[in-house]
């Protein structure tokens, strides 16, 4: 990892952080103010434990600060604006608290006193022609505005059901606090004690790490080392900032922020890491999770390359969530891409989404879908039934996803001739399907179906409906000492019950009608069902021999059903 220049890196309190006339602003185009009730509770639950604990103190995380123009007095708030914004909230409160006692005529006038020392310590100075407070903290562009004009100077907004979503939040937390200060018996008594609670409990036993940076790159380096540990940093944030700072003029910037803005509507603020590095994937070679911001700091530098990777990233940005959801609008005018993004999803490998993402518009529609489908092969053979590791994937999907961008290769043919390494062999996918076991429970349940559904297709040569069937286990999942007796003292009953040649596809109703009878009741009653890969279950007694004779015949056809087009 590179060499982190930090300023200064020490543990310091919210009070230290606030005072001696210390400026903190949240970069303009930083996400809004986000906590929410669960959050409130978790900190006032803190703060609630610190008070009825004297003495002890409260580790609040990491805050990531960017000095100003070098200024010593004026830094950018890198990450932990969240945090600091409540508790700027909660000082709020707990000055709105004191104003009640005011209103109450308790010690008037030394509580108006402590107000404003209060103010001056945790909020700001009155600007002297206004006489309206200016805070020591600066919120985003969207959130600035209602946290100067009516928060820190305790004005009801008239509607509160016109503001935005973030800054309705803000207005919540506000409420949030002071309701609970009210609970505080003991607290609210006095201004005194109110004042004693902001200035001890609050700010001086609420510890941060405070790391400071000289630069967004030595910020992100601090992001990584801390994300390693559990702190949960915005990479993304931390991008978007960078990316703004290569707009000069104000219209490029607006266009860039409408930009940044779809595209984050679109994949979500959560999976944009994701999704970055699946579309660095097509230019770059093992594009890491930790090097993003990397990547883009290296190869993106003026306004033209910034909005080269914006055009981009809403061109792919609709495709990533089609990738994910088959019943997304994107797959209307290809409805047979469907059933493999399905299986896609099931089978849970993202690692082919880079090829994907290369292949949509470079393919023809016909190509795209015959890669999809080859694909999903590739994906049931290595990772379902061999169980190999899927991130072995990444590399050569990686390899095949540059090839394509880069027009060496043009159809799902030339594509699988870079794959055959990854394309599980006849042999080997034949011996490891006969002895596929998967537990029928959870999100494996699907996957069994999905088995059981194209191994019947097969059989029968009809379009089934995969929802529409019980999963029999033959041998039942708690099988009597009869049922036993058919197998081995030695036999772990689990691993047999969960072979796919122990499972098949049978009417709910008759399903019920045999629970867990004994086999040759079963057998009487398969021969009612619909189902072909049923009735073909003939064998006089059901035992290992029997069941790995039946999984066999099913790994038979399975080499048949799940084979590349382009192999031999």
């Amino acid at each position: 990892m590179a060499r982190i220049n930090l300023l200064d890196t020490r543990t310091t309190s919210f009070g230290e952080l606030i005072g001696n006339g210390k400026i903190y602003r949240v970069p303009t185009f930083q996400r809004d103010y986000s906590w929410n009730e669960e959050n409130w509770e978790d900190l006032w639950q803190d703060i609630f434990t610190l008070h009825h604990n004297p003495g002890a103190s409260h580790y609040m995380g990491a805050i990531v600060l960017q000095s100003s123009s070098g200024s010593e007095q004026e830094f950018t708030i890198i990450d932990g604006q969240q945090k600091l914004a409540t508790l700027s909230v909660i000082a709020i409160a707990v000055i709105e608290q004191i104003q009640k006692l005011v209103d109450q005529d308790e010690e008037k006038e030394a509580n108006r006193e402590r107000q404003e020392i209060l103010k001056r310590t945790f909020l700001g100075d009155k600007n002297p022609r206004s006489l309206r407070y200016s805070s020591k903290i600066r919120l985003n562009e969207n959130n600035n505005d209602f946290y100067q004009s009516n928060l820190i100077n305790l004005r009801r907004p008239i509607n509160i059901r016109s503001l935005s979503k973030s800054n309705q939040l803000l207005w919540q937390a506000l409420e949030f606090f002071i309701n609970h200060l009210g609970e505080l018996t003991d607290v609210v008594v006095s201004g005194e004690k109110l004042a004693g609670f902001l200035t001890d409990t609050i700010a001086q036993r609420l510890l941060f790490i405070q790391i400071n940076v000289e630069d967004e790159l030595n910020a992100y380096t601090v992001f990584e080392t801390l994300n390693t540990r559990g702190i949960e940093l915005s990479s993304t944030d931390l991008l978007k900032n960078y990316l703004f700072s290569l707009f000069q003029g104000p219209d490029d910037l607006q266009e860039a922020i409408r930009q940044w803005r779809r595209i984050i509507n679109t994949v979500e603020m959560e999976r944009f890491p994701e999704f970055l590095r699946y579309y660095l994937s097509l230019k770059y070679t093992r594009v890491r999770k930790e090097r993003l911001f990397k990547t883009v700091r290296e190869t993106v530098k003026d306004t033209s390359q910034a909005f080269e990777l914006l055009d981009h990233l809403e061109d792919y940005s609709s495709i990533f969530v089609a990738l994910g959801n088959s019943h997304d609008e994107f797959w209307r005018d290809s409805p047979e891409n469907r059933p493999y993004i399905r299986e896609l999803e099931l089978f849970q490998v993202k690692q082919a989404y880079p090829i994907l993402f290369a292949a949509y518009g470079r393919f023809t529609p016909e190509d795209f879908t015959r890669l999809l489908k080859l694909l999903c092969v590739i994906s049931f053979r290595y990772v379902v039934v061999s169980k190999l590791n899927p991130n072995d994937l990444e590399t050569l999907y990686n390899r095949v996803a540059i090839a394509i961008t880069n027009g060496e290769v043009n159809n799902p043919q030339q594509a699988f001739v870079y794959l055959r390494p990854v394309y599980v062999t006849n042999e080997k996918f034949l011996q490891d399907f006969s002895l596929l076991a998967i537990p029928t429970r959870g999100q494996k349940k699907k996957l069994v179906r999905y088995i059981l559904y194209k191994l019947e297709m097969d059989a029968s040569g009809i379009d089934v409906n995969i929802d529409s069937f019980s999963i029999e286990h033959i041998l039942p999942e708690s099988p009597s000492t009869q049922w036993q007796q058919n197998f081995p003292r030695d036999a772990q009953i689990e691993d047999i019950v969960y072979r796919i040649g122990n499972l098949t596809p049978l009417e709910p109703s008759l399903n019920r009608q045999i629970g867990n009878a004994l086999y040759p009741v079963k057998q009487e009653v398969y021969q009612q069902s619909v189902y072909k890969l049923t009735q073909n279950i003939l064998a006089e007694e059901w035992n290992l021999n029997t069941l790995a004779t039946r999984q066999k015949y099913l790994a038979q056809r399975a080499v048949h059903i799940w084979k590349s087009d382009f192999s031999l």
